[in-house]
């Protein structure tokens, strides 16, 4: 359940805190960390609001005190831990970059999900749209190929080094759909769908 909404939600859409030895608040997430736990709906909002009212202090029954930052801090881990799993999922060979091979994908139905960078050329992303909407077609299909458009070329290089990519595409695997699920959570954390 959110701690500021009083929602119930799928542990995937929450974001799990624990306080720290030192009584900050620290993300948690794997869902790992010991001690008791409380969570956030995803969403940047509702993290600076908890921030606000001091609703961290109240659900860990501890004095704790929250980073000033801790909803740009929260971004950051979570760009980090998709970029982390984007690198194991082409590891894996679930991930494959360049406009055509991704066009490709799509059309043969093997992709999962379509990944942008924030600065690609509109004419690329409009090249593979098609292609997402011929497949969709085609398969007579309802639910389209998600689209993900969360980072800069350059944010991934600093990431990722020479992985970085304009245009990629996820596919089927266990790699691959924690990529998917990674990128819904940063989406829904920076207001988007998901």
């Amino acid at each position: 359940m959110c701690i500021v909404t009083r929602q119930h939600a799928e542990p995937d859409q929450l974001i799990r805190f624990v306080a720290a030895p030192d009584g900050s608040v620290v993300a948690d997430l794997k869902r790992s960390l010991p001690g008791r736990g409380c969570s956030v709906s995803a969403r940047r909002d509702l993290v600076e609001k908890a921030i606000k009212k001091n609703l961290f202090a109240r659900a860990l029954r501890r004095d704790v005190t929250p980073a000033p930052d801790l909803a740009d801090q929260l971004d950051r881990l979570l760009v980090q831990n998709l970029a982390g799993m984007i690198n194991l999922a082409r590891k894996a060979g679930q991930l494959v970059s360049g406009a055509t091979k991704v066009d490709n994908a799509v059309r043969s139905g093997e992709a999962v999900a379509v990944f942008h960078a924030t600065d690609a050329a509109d004419d690329g992303v409009r090249k593979i749209s098609q292609a997402r909407k011929a497949w969709s077609m085609m398969m007579d299909e309802e639910e389209d190929i998600p689209v993900f458009r969360l980072l800069s070329f350059e944010e991934m290089r600093e990431l990722m080094g020479d992985n970085a990519f304009i245009h990629a595409v996820v596919l089927a695997g266990q790699a691959g759909e924690g990529v998917v699920k990674r990128a819904k959570l940063l989406e829904s954390y920076r207001g988007g769908e998901a």
